[in-house]
C-alpha cells in the first residue's frame, strides 16, 4: 500500500514538474520563436504516440460495435471544434477538422474513406464535390451565352470550414479481454459531420434533414497525425494534450446512434421513429448494456 502512495505522489510531482518547467520556458524566452518551442509540453513531443497492446483473437471473449454522434454543441466537445480562426492564432492550434484536411490534401492522410465500413477509398480530389460548391450567378449563365468568358465575381465558391462542422461521428468496439479480466474500447473510425454543402445556405431545407458526414478516416492510420496535433487544456493550458489522447481517454460526451445487430446494423431512430426522448433511452440502454457486460463477467 505505502508502495502504491509513494508511485502516486510520484506521479503527481512528475505532472507538476512538467508543468512548471514549460511555464518556465514561456516566462524566460528572449524571442517569440523560443516562446513557441517552450509551449509544447514534454508529453506531447514525444515521437510516437502510445502504442496499442496486441490482442489475440482468442482472448476476446465477448465484443460490440457501435457508432457514436458527438455533438460539438455541448461544452465539454468544444476541444473538438475549436479554434475555428486559422489567421490570428498559431499554426501549431488547429482544429481536428482542420488537421484532418491538411493531411489529406497533403497526401500524408491515404486511409480515407466512404462510409464507416471502410470498403471505398478516396483521395483529395474525390472529396472536392462533398467539400466545395461552385455555383455561377444568372448574370454569369448571360456571359456563357453570349460567348464571353464568365468573369470571376460571377463565380460563387463555397468551402466547408472548420466552422461548419457540427458533429462528428466515432466507430468503436468494445470487448472483454479474458487475458486481462476487463472492458476495453479501441477506436477504428471517425468523421466530421457538416450540412451538405449544396444546401448548406438555403434556409428552406431543414438544418437536421441536411447533415451528412463528409469522409470516414481509418482511426489506426491517423494516430501519428493526432498525436502531434495540440489540443488546449482547459484546466491547465501550459500542459497541453493530443488529439489523439484526448479521443482515446475518451474525454467528450457523445450518444449511440447504431449497434451491430442482425437487422443489418440499423440506426436507433429507424426502429425509433420520430421520438428523441426514446432514442436517448434506447442509446442509454445499449451504454449501460455495455457496462454491465464486465461485471456479468465476474459473476458466477
Amino acid at each position: 500500500m505505502k508502495f502504491k502512495k509513494l508511485n502516486y505522489i510520484f506521479l503527481v510531482f512528475f505532472s507538476l514538474s512538467i508543468s512548471i518547467y514549460a511555464q518556465q520556458g514561456v516566462l524566460n524566452a528572449k524571442t517569440p520563436e523560443e516562446m513557441r518551442k517552450a509551449e509544447l509540453s514534454p508529453s506531447v513531443l514525444a515521437d510516437k504516440p502510445m502504442q496499442y497492446a496486441y490482442v489475440d483473437q482468442r482472448d476476446i471473449l465477448w465484443s460490440k460495435t457501435v457508432w457514436e454522434v458527438i455533438d460539438l454543441d455541448e461544452r465539454i466537445n468544444f476541444s473538438l471544434y475549436y479554434p475555428v480562426d486559422t489567421v490570428a492564432l498559431d499554426v501549431s492550434r488547429r482544429s481536428l477538422y482542420d488537421v484532418l484536411v491538411k493531411s489529406i490534401k497533403s497526401g500524408e492522410l491515404s486511409e480515407v474513406y466512404v462510409d464507416s465500413y471502410f470498403t471505398e477509398k478516396r483521395a483529395f480530389k474525390d472529396l472536392k464535390a462533398t467539400l466545395q460548391k461552385i455555383d455561377t450567378t444568372d448574370l454569369g449563365f448571360q456571359a456563357l451565352n453570349a460567348g464571353e468568358v464568365i468573369p470571376a465575381e460571377y463565380i460563387n465558391k463555397r468551402d466547408i470550414t472548420a466552422a461548419d462542422i457540427e458533429q462528428y461521428l466515432i466507430k468503436g468496439m468494445w470487448y472483454f479481454d479474458k487475458r486481462l479480466g476487463e472492458l476495453k474500447y479501441r477506436l477504428i473510425g471517425i468523421a466530421p459531420v457538416a450540412p451538405d454543402v449544396n444546401f448548406i445556405d438555403d434556409d428552406s431545407v431543414d438544418p437536421e434533414e441536411n447533415k451528412v458526414p463528409l469522409f470516414w478516416v481509418w482511426y489506426p492510420s491517423v494516430r501519428d497525425i493526432l498525436h502531434k496535433a495540440r489540443v488546449f487544456n482547459q484546466k491547465n493550458p501550459s500542459s497541453p494534450v493530443s488529439f489523439d489522447m484526448l479521443l482515446n481517454a475518451r474525454r467528450f460526451n457523445s450518444m449511440i446512434y447504431r449497434e451491430d445487430n442482425e437487422f443489418g446494423d440499423r440506426d436507433i431512430k429507424d426502429y425509433i421513429v420520430k421520438n428523441a426522448l426514446f432514442q436517448l433511452l434506447e442509446s442509454n440502454r445499449i451504454k449501460e448494456a455495455i457496462r454491465d457486460k464486465e461485471q456479468d463477467m465476474w459473476s458466477y
